[in-house]
């Protein structure tokens, strides 16, 4: 049973409520901070800690939410990646966990963002020019700090914003930890309400999506 490592905050709280309806055995489930710098930082402390060789042996599972860069993958809808990219630089996700997880769920190449990719505009060329499906902020971090130790990573997330339209730049509301400023952000959605309420809406759908997800993933298992 892989480890599953998922954004700290509401993606984290919406994963833990999943496995709390799942009986029997359950995946120990490890917070990360947003960005691509504050996941390798504490990736790097994290695997001097005594814990860390037994908490990832069996392999590692990152959940979460990701934004949609083309018109087929919409709010909700669960992708399973088959790898990531950043900076041309591409790392593939692991077959054999992959193998485990997929039925009916979409395989999709992701782009790994050092930044919020908030204008639809930007959505659908990076989406186009790079021939990538969906953005996330931590995902190649992740991937390439675990290959090479030699472990296995598979990333199963859900689709929270679409390609159409634009969400807040909620940049300035991250702090250089990976945690949120809750005043920047809130300030932020005041700025930009009809980004905001799109936003929300669709984080809300999302987390439920992964709530679901996370309890029928391992209830099977």
């Amino acid at each position: 049973m892989p480890t599953i490592l998922v954004p700290q905050g509401a993606e984290y709280a919406a994963v833990c409520r999943g496995l709390n309806r799942v009986t029997g055995k359950k995946p120990h489930v490890v917070p990360i901070p947003v960005g691509i710098k504050p996941v390798r930082e504490y990736l790097q402390k994290w695997s001097k800690t005594k814990d860390f060789g037994n908490e990832i042996k069996p392999g590692v599972l990152v959940m979460g939410l990701c934004g949609s860069l083309t018109q087929q993958y919409k709010v909700g809808d669960i992708v399973l990646y088959q790898d990531c990219m950043y900076q041309q630089q591409v790392q593939q996700c692991s077959h054999i966990l992959n193998a485990h997880i997929q039925s009916t769920v979409k395989i999709v190449k992701s782009l790994t963002s050092d930044r919020v990719i908030c204008s639809a505009t930007e959505k659908r060329y990076l989406g186009e020019t790079m021939s990538v499906d969906v953005v996330d902020m931590e995902g190649f971090a992740v991937l390439d700090f675990f290959k090479k130790m030699g472990i296995e990573v598979a990333m199963l997330r859900v689709v929270s914003d679409d390609s159409h339209h634009d969400i807040p730049d909620i940049s300035a509301a991250i702090n250089p930890d990976g945690s949120l400023k809750p005043l920047s952000l809130a300030l932020t959605f005041i700025r930009q309400p009809i980004a905001a309420t799109r936003l929300i809406r669709g984080s809300l759908q999302g987390l439920k999506v992964l709530e679901q997800v996370t309890q029928l993933l391992f209830s099977e298992g």
